[in-house]
């Protein structure tokens, strides 16, 4: 493996775009294809800027959150799933793929997404396009509280993409990069199985309250990177226009934290690029190598815990699956499916 000259990464914290008011689902393929436009200029001009200012090139840039939708609210999954979700072949992908092309750079991004082999369903997906356009790597969020996720329909996504597709890992030449959707930086179990398949820089797209105390997900940002030796690069939204909320309900606090889980730049609030910093792979590679207390991947015993996790369930996988057939499910369904599983974890005295 060489090790790659450093290299500038960014967290774009840029506003996102409700569809809910757009009137179809030709309104809504329109406004998002507009917002890649934009979101190209912003990209191109900030790392001008940060090349000029810093002197190191930019070589990836991180999204926030589903932005060019927006989150669903109480549009049904099927309606959400036709209206704005991207189909992998799309022309929304398409035209990320051709931004990517233009910079010369890797962006990391997150949408809602369809998969002709789960019709009716829609996932949250993170995706990371390299600079030929292509897409390097796809991760579907496995922890959400409101919407289908993998695990709805384990063992039939299983058998289509296999336990890698679950937990990908794209080894390229700026690192090996991995991505972690949103509130999921608070699941330690997440960024371990990544770190553990070589995972060395986690993008992560979030959209979430920004405040000058520490909040849960500043607090994971830190510890995902400390104890998984790893970059996180954290794109948050710089609020979310058209919906009802306030616009600066989910903005701020965007960051680039290092493998020993110190920020390295934060931003403040509204659209800016000014989380940014150099990448040293070669620096995280040799601390990684080295035998240290500190060297806490090279510590791990993962047979400890391979018991207690393998006989306990706590969210029941295939949920969406009755009969061999997808069944349909809306905000309610998930709720009461965490009710169930709460009650049933006080039943069995595990909480």
């Amino acid at each position: 493996m060489t090790d790659p000259k450093n290299y500038a990464a960014v967290a774009m914290q840029l506003a996102a775009h409700s569809i809910e008011k757009t009137p179809d689902k030709a309104g809504a393929r329109a406004q998002m294809l507009a917002m890649i436009g934009d979101i190209e200029t912003k990209i191109r001009s900030a790392t001008i800027f940060i090349q000029q200012y810093a002197g190191t090139p930019v070589k990836l840039a991180v999204l926030p959150e589903y932005l060019l939708t927006s989150y669903p609210g109480r549009i049904s999954i099927p309606d959400f799933a036709d209206k704005a979700a991207l189909e992998i072949d799309g022309p929304e992908y398409e035209a990320l793929g051709a931004m990517a092309q233009k910079l010369g750079m890797f962006i990391a991004g997150n949408a809602y997404e369809v998969d002709a082999n789960f019709p009716g369903l829609y996932f949250q997906a993170c995706f990371i396009i390299g600079p030929s356009g292509d897409v390097v790597l796809r991760y579907r969020r496995l922890n959400s509280m409101f919407a289908p996720t993998p695990h709805d329909v384990w063992s039939k996504y299983l058998d289509i993409y296999g336990l890698d597709g679950v937990f990908p890992v794209a080894k390229t030449e700026i690192g090996n990069l991995a991505a972690i959707a949103s509130e999921e930086i608070l699941y330690p179990e997440i960024a371990r199985a990544l770190a553990l398949r070589g995972a060395e820089v986690f993008a992560h797209s979030s959209s979430e309250i920004g405040s000058p105390l520490d909040t849960p997900k500043d607090i994971g940002k830190r510890a995902r990177a400390q104890e998984n030796m790893a970059y996180v690069i954290s794109a948050n939204t710089a609020g979310i226009e058209g919906t009802t909320l306030p616009l600066a309900s989910a903005d701020g606090n965007s960051m680039i934290v290092d493998y020993k889980g110190r920020v390295m730049s934060e931003s403040n609030s509204g659209e800016t690029f000014t989380a940014f910093a150099d990448i040293d792979l070669g620096a995280l590679r040799a601390t990684r190598r080295k035998p240290a207390m500190t060297n806490f991947l090279a510590r791990q015993r993962l047979e400890l815990f391979a018991a207690t996790y393998s006989e306990l369930s706590v969210q029941k996988a295939d949920g969406l699956i009755q009969d061999n057939e997808i069944r349909s499910a809306n905000r309610d369904y998930f709720l009461r499916t965490q009710e169930q599983t709460i009650e049933r974890m006080i039943k069995d005295g595990l909480i």
